[in-house]
């Protein structure tokens, strides 16, 4: 096992070092962590993959960058999920430490990548919505499907670069510095570094929101006075305004579940946590889950093109079920006419 310089405040488990970040003591508290990364990684996994469903399965919707960016959002969330729940429950619910550093930063990196780009893809997402917003007469032309797919494959790059720099050697093992309190064999100094990554990403997806904001609100009161004139460009302006809306109610719920886990890991940076916070800081992290299991039932509920196109599935679905039941009846009602006859 590597041997890494520990904190000071959990010295006391120096035997070994990753026994010092399992901070569940109780079977209560192990039981609750697997119920919720059980429920919210199932039902995460299940969303998301559906919404790539609707979505790539639909020629109309997946030929729109919006809708590839929405994509890649659910694919990282899919990925963060399975990643997260393997590793989280075997580590925090059945105690394995058995694993090197080398794997456990791999999953670390894993996850990280994943919510980095999930993050990230919101951010094309909200600046895709700006230019549709701010110059909808040249967003066919600035935004192709050929820059979006170059976009999404230059956010995946970066990200995984960044979550994996401390498997590349970026840790506190190789380096010999002290490792954070709340991850293993990570270095503070490339926690800070990677908190700054993410707070830069929050800011300009804010900015960009505001702006996208501020100019529908613009466009709804255009809208109102010139409803009987605009006609075809009236309509596109709704679904503008109607998906930015959805897209701000997505940062919100992101927000709202990633707060608490970046101000612990801001804070343990400058500070010692105690045994408390630590565990509050494991169970603050299946928040992460839950907003990605919300994030597919707010583009169910307010974009109307995935709407449609789920109601499809469901209506294909019932008339496939429908026709199945029929067909065993006849088999039935054939099978006891024979018997008679």
């Amino acid at each position: 096992m590597d041997t890494c310089r520990i904190p000071a405040n959990t010295s006391k488990c120096s035997g070994n070092t990753m026994e010092c970040f399992m901070v569940l003591s109780t079977q209560a508290q192990k039981i609750s962590i697997g119920i919720l990364c059980g429920l919210f990684g199932t039902m995460c996994v299940f969303e998301n993959s559906l919404v790539l469903y609707l979505i790539f399965s639909s020629p109309g919707i997946r030929k729109k960058p919006s809708y590839l960016f929405i994509g890649s959002l659910a694919l990282a969330d899919i990925l963060a999920s399975i990643i997260f729940v393997c590793s989280f429950v075997n580590f925090h619910v059945f105690n394995e430490a058995g694993f090197s550093k080398e794997v456990f930063l791999l999953q670390l990196g894993g996850v990280n990548t994943s919510f980095s780009a999930s993050l990230s893809s919101l951010l094309l997402t909200a600046l895709d919505r700006y230019i549709s917003i701010s110059r909808p007469s040249e967003y066919k032309l600035l935004m192709t499907r050929k820059r979006a797919w170059t976009a999404l494959g230059v956010l995946w790059v970066t990200c995984a670069t960044i979550a994996y720099l401390p498997l590349l050697g970026w840790n506190c093992c190789v380096l010999d510095s002290t490792c954070s309190e709340l991850f293993p064999f990570v270095d503070d100094n490339y926690l800070s570094g990677w908190i700054c990554f993410i707070m830069v990403l929050l800011g300009c997806i804010v900015y960009a929101y505001a702006h996208v904001l501020w100019r529908a609100r613009q466009h709804v009161a255009y809208m109102e006075k010139h409803q009987a004139q605009v006609g075809k460009q009236n309509t596109r302006m709704r679904m503008d305004v109607m998906l930015a809306k959805t897209l701000v109610m997505v940062l919100a719920v992101l927000t709202l579940c990633w707060s608490p886990v970046l101000l612990l890991i801001i804070y343990s940076i400058f500070a010692r946590l105690s045994d408390r916070l630590r565990k509050v800081f494991a169970f603050c992290s299946t928040l992460c889950l839950l907003n990605s299991m919300v994030n597919p039932i707010i583009y169910a509920l307010r974009s109307k093109e995935l709407f449609s196109s789920l109601r499809r599935v469901f209506s294909h679905f019932r008339r496939q079920l429908k026709a199945s039941e029929e067909s065993r009846e006849a088999e039935s009602t054939h099978k006891s006419s024979v018997i008679e006859t």
